[in-house]
């Protein structure tokens, strides 16, 4: 443990924690959505609860390095293209992923009628949790092997996984909140879940798709809605100043 107050110790943690933070963006975006459908009062406790459970998740994994590593040996060969049980759950993580987020944009699309909050049914805390979990796992495995690979010192990357997760914590109502309040970001989110989906079955068929161009298509896509978030606010100011107007007259 003496490592972690070292120099290098320290530079290696703020490192890999905000690595750690740049990974969970994905996660903490897809945890939002899934519990979008939850009663508004039972959704902050979901989102703690699915973090809570991919902090566990990467650190189980990350104590159990040799099993991880035996998870990226070949298991048979298709197509000229050899495929490991990280391959398989990479593919199988990008595929729900796919399913989830179009059925997401096709309920926004169609407006589907329910009891539930916004109008959908309601779902039970068990099945959003269980969502939750199988994509942590895809997640974290992605995350512990980027992890392993940049340092190889237990004690710092667990200690980075904790940090991040903390981090992402604090930022998960926030960030699950704004997306409630705006369907057009909501929309955005939504794209972004289908555009990780397909990144992670190109890594599980081994072609890789830097996660930085993801990233940066989708700041850039956010920084034009943050744009039309603030015309529209300023619209509806100039429109509620016309109405004071009118009615004091």
């Amino acid at each position: 443990m003496e490592v972690l107050f070292t120099p290098e110790g320290l530079l290696s943690l703020l490192m890999l924690a905000t690595l750690e933070i740049v990974l969970g963006v994905d996660n903490l975006v897809f945890i939002s959505i899934a519990v979008s459908k939850l009663p508004p009062e039972r959704r902050s406790e979901a989102r703690k609860f699915g973090l809570a459970l991919a902090c566990l998740t990467r650190l189980g994994l990350l104590f159990s390095l040799a099993w991880l590593a035996r998870m990226t040996a070949p298991l048979f060969v298709a197509f000229g293209q050899e495929i490991s049980v990280r391959d398989l759950v990479l593919i199988g993580g990008g595929l729900f992923l796919l399913i989830k987020g179009t059925m997401e944009i096709h309920e926004s699309v169609e407006g589907e009628e329910g009891d539930g909050p916004s109008g959908r049914a309601p779902v039970a805390f068990g099945a959003v949790i269980a969502q939750i979990a199988i994509i942590d796992i895809v997640f974290s495995l992605d995350s512990v092997i980027t992890a392993v690979g940049l340092v190889n010192n237990v004690p710092i990357m667990a200690a980075a996984i904790i940090a991040a997760v903390l981090v992402m914590m604090l930022a998960s109502d926030p960030v699950g909140n704004f997306i409630d309040r705006h369907p057009t970001v909501k929309m955005l989110a939504l794209a972004f879940i289908i555009l990780v989906g397909v990144a992670l079955i190109a890594d599980g068929l081994e072609f890789h798709i830097p996660r930085g161009y993801l990233y940066f298509g989708m700041a850039f896509s956010a920084g034009v809605e943050a744009l039309n978030l603030v015309a529209k606010s300023r619209r509806q100011r100039k429109a509620d100043r016309r109405d004071q107007q009118d009615g004091g007259q």
